[in-house]
């Protein structure tokens, strides 16, 4: 596997998450919610995230696969459930990246199943080409190309999720 080059820069990410924290900050302005973060590939995007929220919150994780390599198994595996009550809760719902829209849409239905007060989804990268379910995103930081990418929390493999930021992954030839 070979790094391409950058896509996104670390600047443009920093002002990004600053512009979707100030939205965010509008729109549960004098509410007291829970912030869900799915792991792993979320982790860098919602840690600079809820850093810059205002007011009270609450944090919880939730951990789901379903890529093999670089392809969706399609099936969405949950590995850690959310453990804070949701029941009559504002939750912001926080992903790294929704392409075919499978496993948000599956976390996205079971948290509606406990009845929240609402529910509003964050994504960090949007791969709309790649839309199989069609799932509602309340707040994009950057809509991307079919491509496959690394860094800022997103992996191949484990790897390269240290990189702070985002770039497309090729294979050697």
């Amino acid at each position: 596997m070979i790094i391409g080059k950058p896509l996104l820069t670390e600047e443009q990410i920093r002002v990004r998450v600053h512009e979707l924290g100030n939205k965010i900050n509008e729109d549960y302005k004098n509410k007291n919610f829970l912030a869900v973060g799915i792991l792993k590939g979320a982790c860098l995007f919602f840690a600079d995230l809820i850093r810059q929220l205002n007011g009270p919150l609450s944090v919880d994780f939730i951990v789901s696969s379903s890529y093999a390599d670089t392809m969706t198994t399609g099936k969405v595996t949950l590995h850690y459930d959310i453990r804070e009550p949701i029941t009559g809760r504002d939750v912001l719902l926080v992903e790294d990246i929704v392409d075919t829209g499978i496993t948000l849409n599956y976390l996205r239905e079971r948290i509606l199943q406990n009845r929240p007060n609402s529910l509003r989804i964050c994504v960090f990268l949007d791969k709309k080409p790649r839309r199989i379910v069609d799932v509602p995103v309340d707040y994009v930081g950057f809509d991307i190309p079919d491509e496959f990418v690394i860094g800022y929390g997103i992996d191949y493999n484990d790897q390269f999720r240290n990189l702070p930021y985002i770039s497309t992954l090729k294979k050697a030839t």
